[in-house]
């Protein structure tokens, strides 16, 4: 093979091996330079792919690494807790985050179909590409918004642009930065490429000591009680009074004006359980002047069931719904029935909740609550605000054992709350318990896999961040604008196929 061959055959590997390492990016690690040198090394290997089909295919290597070494944790809720044959496990896993691939794919094809100087398509088109395939990860078939390349920015100055134009910015900018790399060691660009490095960091840095929420009153003490129940244990109906009997206690324990349970934390449907449990807790959470959030499913009717968080104390009861159902865990698609057969999963097609449910009026705060990774979607969280002074997510990440997962899942909901200017409060099965303020910040958290309860109090805040008022859709259009002047001056020159 000559060497311009072995070149050409190394790429996707060292594309996918790109990919891969992106992944240290993000937490627990948040090694924040990789991802931008990951981007850059992808800039350089599509710089040299002779046709966009080639292009594509280094797009899907590296997005197959990144997923494959990000999202592995999807073969443990599969195997291990879904029951599924560990050969189907790890094809259906395979098979996903092939799936997810073709998102970069599709950003690599499209880059490549139009040919230009190689500076102005990475620093024009392919971040605004990249933002437009990442924004339809996030909705396309419900939507699977993780590992956005925005998250791994959360605590470097590029975190400051969050509250503007929310995490799909960040992933421009990471894109942009990653231009700017490669800009740096052509001749003639190195001046300005570091003076642009310097503005977006500036200005990041800036925009990051901008208060654009207020305090509103006092703060109030709260509790978020971790009941590390093993995943393999929690629906069992032998272990239910035990169960029952710990968050009793834990909450007998607390004091606290807020106290919260993680998603499910009483597995059973709340027409099935004795009524005298639930006057009990809301005795206990009514003797200190509380109020207390519950997770656990409702039942309407038959096979008309919710993934619910129930609210009980002083203040009136209230409950939310979760909206934003997980495919396969919580509904079943249309067609894919036999899947039940397969996977062993306790109430496995959840009823939708309404999409205009209001935020719970609860300890003088109005709270917007989200259930498991609806905290991904920050397109929708900022449905409940202005209104929404604090954000409450109760979760139960222990469907996927000690992985990756609930540490990029306390890093999603630390950018919620800095797009926002709203403290999260995130009450867990098996972690990561954390409180995190209004600016990201976590001020408190659990160790993941113990039990206890993590005590702190959280600030209400009004008002809203220029994210809250305009959503995505600002920097969507702003993608879809650069694309098209991209595609007007260069369409004469369109590459092969």
């Amino acid at each position: 093979m000559n060497p311009g061959g072995l070149r050409q055959a190394r790429a996707p590997l060292a594309a996918f091996l790109l990919g891969a390492a992106t992944v240290a990016g993000f937490a627990p690690l948040g090694l924040a330079p990789l991802p931008v040198l990951g981007a850059a090394g992808l800039l350089w290997l599509w710089q040299g792919a002779a046709t966009p089909r080639r292009a594509a295919a280094l797009g899907f290597a590296y997005g197959l690494g990144l997923f494959l070494a990000g999202v592995s944790w999807v073969y443990v809720s599969l195997h291990q807790f879904g029951a599924m044959p560990a050969p189907l496990a790890a094809v259906a896993t395979l098979l996903f985050c092939a799936f997810l691939a073709l998102y970069p794919a599709l950003a690599g094809y499209l880059q490549a179909r139009i040919a230009g100087p190689p500076a102005v398509r990475q620093l024009l088109l392919i971040p605004a590409l990249w933002v437009l395939t990442e924004w339809l990860r996030s909705w396309v078939f419900t939507g699977f918004p993780w590992l956005i390349l925005g998250y791994s920015q959360t605590d470097t100055p590029l975190g400051g642009y969050a509250p503007v134009a929310g995490v799909f910015a960040l992933s421009w900018l990471v894109w942009l930065c990653a231009g700017l790399l490669l800009a740096l060691a052509r001749a003639g660009t190195r001046g300005r490429a570091l003076a642009a490095f310097s503005l977006i960091f500036a200005l990041g840095w800036g925009l990051a000591h901008i208060e654009w929420t207020q305090p509103l009153g006092a703060p109030v003490t709260v509790s978020l009680l971790q009941g590390n129940i093993a995943q393999d244990l929690k629906w069992d109906a032998a272990r239910f009074a035990s169960t029952v009997q710990l968050y009793q206690r834990m909450i007998e324990r607390s004091a606290a004006r807020l106290t919260i349970l993680p998603e499910t934390a009483i597995p059973r449907f709340l027409d099935s359980i004795d009524p005298e449990l639930v006057r009990v807790l809301e005795h206990s959470a009514r003797s200190h002047g509380g109020d207390l959030i519950l997770g656990l499913p409702l039942r309407e009717a038959p096979g008309r069931y919710y993934n619910s968080a129930l609210t009980l104390g002083v203040s009136p009861n209230q409950r939310y719904d979760k909206i934003h159902l997980v495919p396969f865990g919580e509904f079943i698609p249309p067609g894919f029935g036999w899947v039940l057969s397969v996977l062993k999963i306790p109430l496995a097609d959840f009823t939708r909740g309404n999409a205009a449910q209001a935020p719970l009026a609860l300890a003088g705060q109005n709270i917007a609550v989200d259930i498991c990774y609806e905290d991904a979607f920050g397109g929708e969280i900022i449905r409940f605000l202005p209104e929404a002074t604090l954000l409450v997510n109760v979760s139960n990440v222990a469907w996927f054992g000690d992985s990756l997962a609930p540490h990029q899942h306390l890093q999603i909901s630390r950018m919620r709350a800095l797009e926002t200017g709203r403290g999260m409060l995130r009450a867990t099965n098996t972690g990561m318990t954390a409180i995190i303020d209004h600016r990201g910040r976590v001020t408190a958290v659990l160790a993941p896999f113990t039990q206890g309860t993590l005590t702190g109090s959280a600030q209400g805040r009004s008002g809203a961040t220029p994210f809250v008022r305009w959503g995505n859709a600002p920097l969507v259009l702003l993608a879809l604008l650069a694309c098209g002047l991209y595609a007007l001056r260069y369409r004469k020159s369109a590459a092969p196929l």
